[in-house]
C-alpha cells in the first residue's frame, strides 16, 4: 500500500513507472486516489463524482496504472454520468466512450471520477448552481478559474499529478495559472472531439 505522502510525491511519469516495476499496483494508486479526494475535495468541490468500480486503462500503455479524472464537458466516458455543469443536460449518462476518452484509456489512465466545470463551459470561474462554486486550494477564497477550474484544482490540491481539461477561449489557459499549474494546450486538430464536437472547436489537454 503506497502512502498518501509517497503517491503526492510523484507525478504520472513516476507513478506509472511505480507500477511498471511493481513497486505498486494500479488498484492500489486508485485507492490512494480516492483517499486523497475523501481528504482534500470537501473544501474545494472539484470532484463531482468519484468512481471506485471504474475499470482501468491499458495494462500496456505509457501512463498504465495512473489515475485520472475528466472534466465533465466535451469529453465522456461510457456509463459515466455527464452533467456539463448544467440543469438542462443533468443526468446524462452517454452509452459510449468519445474517441479521446478510448486514447486515454488505451494510454493506460484509470478512470476514477469527474470534475466540475460551469455551465457549458462559458465562464472564465467554476461555479454553477447545480453543484456550487469550485475553490483554489492555495486561498479557498478565490476561484481557480475556469473553465477547467474542477480539474485544475484536483491538480493542484494533490488529489493527481495529471487530469482532462480543454480549451476553446482560455479554459485552459486561466486555470493553469490562477492554480499554479502548467497547462498543455495543444494546436487545433491534433487531438480529436469526435464523435460529438467539430474538431476545430477544442483543443484537450492533461
Amino acid at each position: 500500500m503506497i502512502s498518501l505522502d509517497d503517491y503526492t510525491s510523484h507525478d504520472g511519469l513516476g507513478l506509472a513507472e511505480l507500477v511498471a516495476r511493481k513497486h505498486v499496483t494500479a488498484k492500489e494508486l486508485a485507492d490512494a486516489a480516492r483517499q486523497a479526494i475523501e481528504k482534500v475535495n470537501p473544501r474545494i468541490n472539484a470532484v463531482l463524482q468519484t468512481l471506485p468500480a471504474e475499470g482501468s486503462g491499458s495494462a500496456s500503455g505509457p501512463f498504465a496504472g495512473v489515475p485520472f479524472l475528466i472534466k465533465e464537458l466535451v469529453l465522456h466516458a461510457k456509463n459515466v454520468r455527464c452533467d456539463a455543469g448544467c440543469r438542462l443536460a443533468q443526468g446524462f449518462v452517454p452509452t459510449e466512450d468519445t474517441e479521446l476518452m478510448a486514447r486515454f484509456r488505451k494510454a493506460g489512465l484509470g478512470l476514477v471520477g469527474t470534475t466540475q466545470t460551469p455551465e457549458l463551459g462559458y465562464n472564465p470561474t467554476t461555479e454553477t448552481k447545480l453543484f456550487g462554486p469550485v475553490h483554489n486550494p492555495w486561498d479557498l477564497a478565490r476561484s481557480p478559474g475556469g473553465s477547467s477550474g474542477g480539474s485544475g484544482a484536483a491538480v493542484a490540491a494533490g488529489i493527481l499529478p495529471l487530469t482532462h481539461a480543454n480549451d476553446c477561449g482560455g479554459s485552459i489557459q486561466l486555470p493553469a495559472p490562477c492554480n499554479w499549474l502548467v497547462g498543455l494546450k495543444p494546436s487545433p486538430d491534433w487531438l480529436p472531439t469526435s464523435p460529438e464536437y467539430s474538431e476545430t472547436l477544442f483543443e484537450h489537454a492533461i
